[in-house]
Protein backbone atom coordinates (compact mmCIF):
# COMPACT_ATOMS: atom_id res chain seq x y z
CA UNK A 1 0.00 0.00 0.00
CA UNK A 2 0.90 3.60 -0.72
CA UNK A 3 2.76 5.85 2.11
CA UNK A 4 0.03 9.05 3.09
CA UNK A 5 2.67 10.60 1.88
CA UNK A 6 2.78 8.89 -1.61
CA UNK A 7 -0.86 9.15 -1.88
CA UNK A 8 -0.72 13.34 -1.06
CA UNK A 9 1.73 13.70 -3.65
CA UNK A 10 -0.16 11.51 -6.19
CA UNK A 11 -3.58 13.57 -5.31
CA UNK A 12 -1.20 17.22 -5.79
CA UNK A 13 -0.04 16.06 -8.94
CA UNK A 14 -3.15 14.78 -10.51
CA UNK A 15 -4.53 18.29 -9.36
CA UNK A 16 -1.83 20.54 -10.85
CA UNK A 17 -2.07 18.47 -14.21
CA UNK A 18 -5.60 19.36 -14.12
CA UNK A 19 -4.90 23.70 -13.98
CA UNK A 20 -2.80 22.73 -16.27
CA UNK A 21 -4.54 21.19 -18.32
CA UNK A 22 -7.42 24.03 -18.31
CA UNK A 23 -5.59 26.65 -20.80
CA UNK A 24 -6.60 24.33 -23.77
CA UNK A 25 -9.21 22.17 -22.34
CA UNK A 26 -12.40 21.69 -24.85
CA UNK A 27 -10.56 23.41 -27.73
CA UNK A 28 -10.57 21.33 -30.95
CA UNK A 29 -9.95 23.44 -33.93
CA UNK A 30 -6.26 22.71 -34.83
CA UNK A 31 -5.68 25.92 -36.02
CA UNK A 32 -6.66 27.81 -33.06
CA UNK A 33 -4.53 25.46 -30.99
CA UNK A 34 -1.62 26.27 -33.10
CA UNK A 35 -1.96 29.91 -32.55
CA UNK A 36 -2.77 29.70 -29.21
CA UNK A 37 -1.03 33.38 -27.37
CA UNK A 38 0.32 31.10 -24.15
CA UNK A 39 3.35 30.09 -22.51
CA UNK A 40 3.27 26.52 -21.87
CA UNK A 41 5.85 27.09 -19.56
CA UNK A 42 3.16 28.55 -17.13
CA UNK A 43 -0.11 27.87 -15.79
CA UNK A 44 -2.81 29.82 -18.16
CA UNK A 45 -6.36 31.24 -18.42
CA UNK A 46 -8.78 29.05 -20.32
CA UNK A 47 -8.89 29.36 -24.31
CA UNK A 48 -12.99 27.66 -24.56
CA UNK A 49 -15.58 29.23 -23.39
CA UNK A 50 -16.69 26.87 -21.65
CA UNK A 51 -14.93 28.19 -18.55
CA UNK A 52 -16.32 31.61 -18.17
CA UNK A 53 -15.09 32.72 -15.12
CA UNK A 54 -12.23 30.38 -14.63
CA UNK A 55 -8.42 32.04 -14.05
CA UNK A 56 -4.82 30.88 -14.70
CA UNK A 57 -4.10 28.43 -11.35
CA UNK A 58 -8.24 27.52 -11.06
CA UNK A 59 -9.20 23.94 -11.80
CA UNK A 60 -11.65 22.57 -14.51
CA UNK A 61 -14.64 20.99 -13.20
CA UNK A 62 -13.13 17.77 -13.28
CA UNK A 63 -10.44 19.38 -10.69
CA UNK A 64 -13.19 20.92 -9.02
CA UNK A 65 -14.68 17.37 -7.80
CA UNK A 66 -11.58 15.78 -7.26
CA UNK A 67 -11.06 18.44 -4.70
CA UNK A 68 -14.32 18.02 -2.91
CA UNK A 69 -13.98 14.41 -2.60
CA UNK A 70 -10.17 14.99 -1.04
CA UNK A 71 -11.64 17.62 1.62
CA UNK A 72 -14.96 15.14 2.23
CA UNK A 73 -12.55 12.03 3.16
CA UNK A 74 -9.78 14.10 4.84
CA UNK A 75 -11.91 13.41 8.24
CA UNK A 76 -13.01 9.84 7.42
CA UNK A 77 -11.70 6.26 7.81
CA UNK A 78 -13.96 4.91 4.95
CA UNK A 79 -15.94 5.76 1.96
CA UNK A 80 -19.28 6.44 2.75
CA UNK A 81 -21.49 6.55 -0.53
CA UNK A 82 -24.83 8.27 0.85
CA UNK A 83 -22.79 11.08 3.03
CA UNK A 84 -20.83 11.54 -0.80
CA UNK A 85 -23.55 12.22 -2.28
CA UNK A 86 -25.40 14.61 -0.26
CA UNK A 87 -22.32 16.61 -0.02
CA UNK A 88 -21.07 16.30 -3.82
CA UNK A 89 -25.21 17.29 -4.65
CA UNK A 90 -24.89 20.55 -1.92
CA UNK A 91 -21.38 21.30 -3.87
CA UNK A 92 -23.22 21.40 -6.99
CA UNK A 93 -25.93 23.15 -5.72
CA UNK A 94 -23.81 26.52 -5.05
CA UNK A 95 -21.15 25.41 -7.86
CA UNK A 96 -20.82 28.47 -10.50
CA UNK A 97 -18.51 26.29 -13.02
CA UNK A 98 -19.24 23.66 -15.81
CA UNK A 99 -22.27 21.23 -15.07
CA UNK A 100 -21.51 18.48 -17.47
CA UNK A 101 -24.38 15.98 -19.03
CA UNK A 102 -23.38 13.57 -16.46
CA UNK A 103 -23.92 16.10 -13.63
CA UNK A 104 -26.91 16.98 -15.24
CA UNK A 105 -28.38 13.47 -15.20
CA UNK A 106 -27.48 12.42 -11.82
CA UNK A 107 -28.43 15.26 -10.26
CA UNK A 108 -32.18 14.88 -12.47
CA UNK A 109 -32.23 11.24 -11.54
CA UNK A 110 -31.44 12.12 -7.16
CA UNK A 111 -34.48 14.98 -7.71
CA UNK A 112 -36.87 12.08 -9.04
CA UNK A 113 -35.92 9.85 -6.30
CA UNK A 114 -33.53 7.51 -8.38
CA UNK A 115 -30.05 7.40 -6.49
CA UNK A 116 -28.35 6.55 -9.28
CA UNK A 117 -25.90 7.97 -11.48
CA UNK A 118 -26.01 8.90 -15.45
CA UNK A 119 -25.31 6.36 -18.30
CA UNK A 120 -22.44 9.26 -19.56
CA UNK A 121 -19.68 6.73 -20.57
CA UNK A 122 -17.37 9.96 -20.45
CA UNK A 123 -13.58 9.41 -18.70
CA UNK A 124 -13.14 11.95 -17.08
CA UNK A 125 -15.00 10.62 -13.38
CA UNK A 126 -11.65 8.27 -13.58
CA UNK A 127 -9.14 11.25 -13.12
CA UNK A 128 -10.83 12.09 -9.91
CA UNK A 129 -10.33 8.23 -8.26
CA UNK A 130 -6.80 9.12 -6.69
CA UNK A 131 -8.58 10.90 -2.70
CA UNK A 132 -9.57 7.09 -2.46
CA UNK A 133 -6.72 5.94 -1.62
CA UNK A 134 -7.00 8.05 1.90
CA UNK A 135 -9.43 5.68 2.81
CA UNK A 136 -8.53 2.38 1.22
CA UNK A 137 -6.53 -0.10 3.21
CA UNK A 138 -5.23 -2.02 0.83
CA UNK A 139 -5.42 -3.06 -3.62
CA UNK A 140 -9.08 -4.66 -3.19
CA UNK A 141 -10.38 -1.91 -0.95
CA UNK A 142 -9.68 0.45 -3.39
CA UNK A 143 -10.89 -0.95 -6.16
CA UNK A 144 -14.06 -1.73 -4.22
CA UNK A 145 -14.32 1.99 -3.80
CA UNK A 146 -13.33 3.15 -7.30
CA UNK A 147 -15.75 1.20 -8.35
CA UNK A 148 -18.97 1.95 -5.75
CA UNK A 149 -17.51 6.22 -6.63
CA UNK A 150 -17.69 5.58 -10.45
CA UNK A 151 -21.45 4.46 -10.37
CA UNK A 152 -22.80 7.32 -8.14
CA UNK A 153 -22.54 9.50 -11.53
CA UNK A 154 -21.49 7.18 -14.14
CA UNK A 155 -23.49 4.23 -14.17
CA UNK A 156 -21.72 2.29 -17.32
CA UNK A 157 -19.92 -0.51 -17.23
CA UNK A 158 -17.82 0.60 -20.01
CA UNK A 159 -16.62 3.21 -17.73
CA UNK A 160 -16.32 1.07 -14.90
CA UNK A 161 -14.10 -1.46 -16.13
CA UNK A 162 -11.42 1.13 -17.49
CA UNK A 163 -11.29 2.36 -14.18
CA UNK A 164 -10.92 -0.93 -12.34
CA UNK A 165 -8.13 -1.20 -14.84
CA UNK A 166 -6.14 2.26 -14.00
CA UNK A 167 -7.03 0.86 -10.41
CA UNK A 168 -5.12 -1.77 -10.72
CA UNK A 169 -2.24 -0.21 -12.95
CA UNK A 170 -1.73 2.12 -10.30
CA UNK A 171 -0.88 -0.42 -7.79
CA UNK A 172 0.96 -2.54 -10.43
CA UNK A 173 3.11 -0.02 -11.07
CA UNK A 174 3.89 1.38 -7.99
CA UNK A 175 7.64 -0.33 -7.09
CA UNK A 176 9.13 1.22 -10.09
CA UNK A 177 8.24 -1.61 -12.32
CA UNK A 178 7.99 -0.92 -16.48
CA UNK A 179 4.72 0.81 -17.06
CA UNK A 180 4.58 -0.52 -20.43
CA UNK A 181 5.20 -4.03 -19.54
CA UNK A 182 1.90 -3.76 -16.61
CA UNK A 183 0.24 -2.37 -18.99
CA UNK A 184 0.40 -5.28 -21.71
CA UNK A 185 0.44 -8.05 -18.42
CA UNK A 186 -3.10 -6.58 -17.17
CA UNK A 187 -5.05 -6.16 -20.47
CA UNK A 188 -5.68 -9.35 -21.02
CA UNK A 189 -7.79 -9.36 -17.71
CA UNK A 190 -10.56 -7.21 -19.42
CA UNK A 191 -12.92 -7.29 -21.90
CA UNK A 192 -12.44 -6.97 -25.90
CA UNK A 193 -12.74 -2.86 -25.51
CA UNK A 194 -9.79 -2.67 -22.82
CA UNK A 195 -7.87 -4.94 -25.00
CA UNK A 196 -8.26 -3.20 -28.27
CA UNK A 197 -7.50 -0.19 -26.72
CA UNK A 198 -3.94 -0.86 -24.69
CA UNK A 199 -2.97 -2.09 -28.43
CA UNK A 200 -4.10 0.84 -30.04
CA UNK A 201 -2.09 3.04 -27.79
CA UNK A 202 0.77 0.88 -27.17
CA UNK A 203 1.28 0.60 -31.19
CA UNK A 204 1.17 4.16 -31.39
CA UNK A 205 4.21 4.86 -29.24
CA UNK A 206 6.79 6.60 -31.95
CA UNK A 207 3.90 8.82 -33.31
CA UNK A 208 3.61 11.98 -32.75
CA UNK A 209 1.23 13.15 -29.86
CA UNK A 210 -1.06 15.68 -31.27
CA UNK A 211 -1.78 13.34 -34.41
CA UNK A 212 -2.27 10.52 -32.76
CA UNK A 213 -4.84 11.90 -29.73
CA UNK A 214 -6.69 13.71 -32.78
CA UNK A 215 -6.82 9.64 -34.01
CA UNK A 216 -8.34 8.11 -31.64
CA UNK A 217 -10.20 11.06 -30.82
CA UNK A 218 -9.81 14.23 -28.58
CA UNK A 219 -14.07 14.56 -27.27
CA UNK A 220 -14.57 12.95 -23.70
CA UNK A 221 -15.93 9.38 -24.32
CA UNK A 222 -14.18 6.84 -22.84
CA UNK A 223 -14.05 5.01 -26.65
CA UNK A 224 -12.06 8.29 -27.31
CA UNK A 225 -10.10 8.70 -24.59
CA UNK A 226 -9.10 5.07 -23.40
CA UNK A 227 -6.08 4.85 -26.06
CA UNK A 228 -4.78 8.51 -25.78
CA UNK A 229 -4.38 7.74 -22.35
CA UNK A 230 -2.00 4.56 -22.92
CA UNK A 231 -0.13 6.83 -25.52
CA UNK A 232 1.13 9.22 -23.16
CA UNK A 233 1.97 6.42 -20.39
CA UNK A 234 4.08 4.01 -23.07
CA UNK A 235 5.74 7.46 -24.73
CA UNK A 236 6.64 9.52 -21.63
CA UNK A 237 6.84 7.21 -19.06
CA UNK A 238 9.98 9.27 -17.61
CA UNK A 239 9.26 12.57 -19.04
CA UNK A 240 5.89 14.20 -16.87
CA UNK A 241 6.67 17.56 -17.90
CA UNK A 242 7.00 16.75 -21.25
CA UNK A 243 3.61 14.38 -21.38
CA UNK A 244 1.56 17.30 -19.83
CA UNK A 245 3.00 19.51 -22.57
CA UNK A 246 2.20 17.58 -25.56
CA UNK A 247 -0.95 16.46 -24.30
CA UNK A 248 -2.42 20.29 -23.92
CA UNK A 249 -1.42 21.26 -27.14
CA UNK A 250 -3.48 18.56 -28.71
CA UNK A 251 -6.51 20.32 -26.88
CA UNK A 252 -9.61 18.32 -26.43
CA UNK A 253 -10.21 16.95 -23.15
CA UNK A 254 -6.71 17.40 -21.89
CA UNK A 255 -7.91 17.47 -18.11
CA UNK A 256 -9.00 14.02 -18.27
CA UNK A 257 -6.06 12.45 -20.38
CA UNK A 258 -3.73 14.24 -18.14
CA UNK A 259 -5.39 13.54 -14.74
CA UNK A 260 -5.61 9.57 -15.17
CA UNK A 261 -1.87 9.45 -17.14
CA UNK A 262 -0.42 11.55 -14.35
CA UNK A 263 -1.39 9.27 -11.28
CA UNK A 264 0.07 6.34 -12.99
CA UNK A 265 3.53 8.03 -13.89
CA UNK A 266 3.86 9.37 -10.03
CA UNK A 267 2.41 6.20 -8.53
CA UNK A 268 5.29 4.65 -10.73
CA UNK A 269 8.36 7.19 -9.60
CA UNK A 270 8.01 10.93 -8.38
CA UNK A 271 6.53 14.42 -9.51
CA UNK A 272 9.53 15.65 -9.38
CA UNK A 273 9.89 16.63 -13.54
CA UNK A 274 6.32 19.11 -12.88
CA UNK A 275 7.66 22.73 -12.89
CA UNK A 276 7.99 24.18 -9.47
CA UNK A 277 5.41 27.47 -10.52
CA UNK A 278 2.90 25.09 -11.98
CA UNK A 279 1.78 24.13 -8.14
CA UNK A 280 0.84 27.40 -7.42
CA UNK A 281 -2.86 26.22 -8.41
CA UNK A 282 -5.94 28.10 -6.66
CA UNK A 283 -7.78 25.94 -3.92
CA UNK A 284 -11.23 26.56 -3.06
Amino acid sequence: MFSKEKVEEIITATLVADSYSLVSHWVYDAQQLEELDVNWEELNAPCAKFHKGKMAGDFTHIGDQEYWLKEFLKDKDVFDEVQYLRYWQEKMSNYEGYFDGATKETLENIKNGKFIGSNSEDFSVIGRITPLLLVSKNENEFIKNVQSFIRLSHNSDKVVGAATFFAQLLFRVQDGQNIKKEILSLKDDFNRFVVQSVQDGVASKKEETSLTLRKFGLACGINQGFSGIIHLLCKYPNNLKELLVENAKAGGDTSSRAMVATMIIVANSSSEGIPENWFHINKK
